[in-house]
């Protein structure tokens, strides 16, 4: 067959973008420095080879081969979608001193049970490893720890214990022999990924990656590694804060709208069935600038409270500051309140924030921060049995959200009575009076009417 030729092209290193001519700036990621010449290329007949199995009709495929297996560790399982899948390859990210690894080990150590397990160490040795798992209570028989930076060495590890589980931590510290480039790489870490999802593929093994994250929280590498994993897991949470949050951005296995939430303490690191109490401030008489919420992230409804502080400013400009609210959201809300109910915040420092380093950036907060700054700037509290849920237009109206009932549902659950909502939210769950609002004026109306 006669050789067909191709004009040399450059590819993006970070997803696989090609151009015919060299360029800055990636036309798809928009990265930069990520192009590299590919070179002159050719298409030839390829002849048949060999199969590694005959194909099958799609009815005879065993599924039960692919089931998920519960890796002990309840909240990592909810996230997987039931847990472990045998030959399922799994990438988690998140930033440094997050809890990462103390969560692996705990996993690790419950699977140990079932069979061997290889916790690969490339940033610590086994010694630093095995004092974690005695404080976090995670020695088991079946775990074996292999402190190695080489991916040869690394597959002579796999070849002895045969384990069912295969955890390396991290990609970006394990260097591939006769792969150009530096460990951690863009070049070294396609390599090593590439060389185990192909030997988890092949002999049925469970693996979870531990990959590093960018300055702005990106996952680090190329782009292509995401697209070749099975599951991509971000581990989430404020270091100052022990809330713990893992949250599925990609899963061929189950749901992409769950989240695991985790306790990390000095024992370890355990799961949360209801961390609603971390975010809620327990007190005994209500305090002006306090308001109750219901957030959901993924399906799962999390109660939460929101403070604002509305002092007189000596500035020419008043402060304005947030803390894990999106300070756009909290600017354009406090706007309304001084447009479409007459406050006076033009000469006031307004300080917001959330309880228990919880992060909200839902539009159904905006209601919760509006009556928490109003309450401040009142000196009135609310009443201590009131949630408030609901988007804020700039017109000053409150807008429907999703998931009205479940929030609703979650509240009276535990133990709050009344709640400020939007206008057509359908009949409130038993025992608790709802309040349903057209626009922000009716909101503080109710918020004062339930305070009395």
């Amino acid at each position: 067959m006669a050789k067909t030729s191709i004009e040399p092209t450059y590819r993006c290193t970070e997803c696989g973008w090609q151009t015919l001519k060299w360029v800055g700036r990636c036309g798809e990621c928009q990265g930069w420095s990520t192009i590299e010449e590919i070179g002159a290329a050719s298409l030839r007949a390829v002849p048949a080879g060999p199969v590694s199995a005959p194909a099958k009709r799609i009815g005879e495929v065993d599924v039960e081969a692919a089931a998920a297996r519960p890796s002990g560790v309840e909240e990592f399982d909810r996230v997987l979608g039931g847990g472990l899948v045998p030959g399922g390859v799994l990438l988690l990210a998140g930033e440094p001193g997050a809890g990462k690894s103390t969560l692996l080990l705990a996993v690790a150590a419950q699977c140990a049970g079932r069979g061997p397990v290889l916790y690969v160490t490339g940033e610590e040795s086994s010694a630093q490893v095995r004092m974690r798992a005695d404080r976090i209570g995670a020695v088991a028989d079946g775990l074996y720890l292999a402190a190695e930076t080489d991916l040869a060495a690394v597959m002579s590890h796999i070849d002895e214990i045969a384990p069912e589980l295969l955890i390396v931590d991290s990609v970006q510290t394990v260097a591939a022999p006769g792969t150009d480039g530096t460990p951690g790489g863009v070049t070294q870490v396609r390599a090593v990924a590439g060389a185990l999802i192909r030997v988890a593929k092949e002999r049925n093994i469970t693996t979870v990656i531990v990959g590093h994250v960018t300055k702005d929280g990106s996952i680090a590498g190329p782009r292509v590694l995401e697209h070749l994993v099975d599951v991509v897991l971000q581990f989430e949470g404020d270091r100052h804060s022990r809330l713990r949050m893992v949250r599925a951005v990609k899963n061929r296995y189950g749901p992409t709208d769950e989240i695991g939430c985790f306790d990390l303490n000095d024992s370890g690191i355990e799961g949360l069935p209801d961390p609603s109490g971390l975010f809620l401030t327990r007190r005994e008489t209500p305090v002006p600038g306090t308001c109750v919420t219901v957030t959901v992230e993924g399906r799962r409804p999390l109660v939460a409270e929101v403070q604002a502080l509305v002092a007189p400013s000596s500035l020419a400009t008043p402060r304005r500051a947030t803390s894990g609210l999106d300070s756009a959201r909290v600017s354009m809300v406090l706007a309304v309140l001084e447009r479409r109910a007459r406050m006076q915040l033009g000469k006031y420092d307004v300080y917001a924030a959330t309880v228990g380093g919880v992060r909200l950036s839902e539009p159904s907060v905006d209601l919760a921060v509006a009556l928490a700054v109003a309450s401040s700037e009142a000196d009135r509290p609310l009443a201590a049995d009131l949630v408030a849920c609901g988007e804020v237009g700039l017109a000053g109206e409150v807008r429907q959200i999703t998931g009205v009932q479940r929030r609703l549902a979650e509240s009276a659950r535990l133990g709050f009575t009344r709640a400020i909502v939007p206008r057509g939210t359908g009949a409130p769950p038993e025992g608790m009076r709802v309040a349903e609002v057209d626009d922000l004026g009716g909101a503080l109306h109710a918020a004062i009417a339930a305070g009395r």
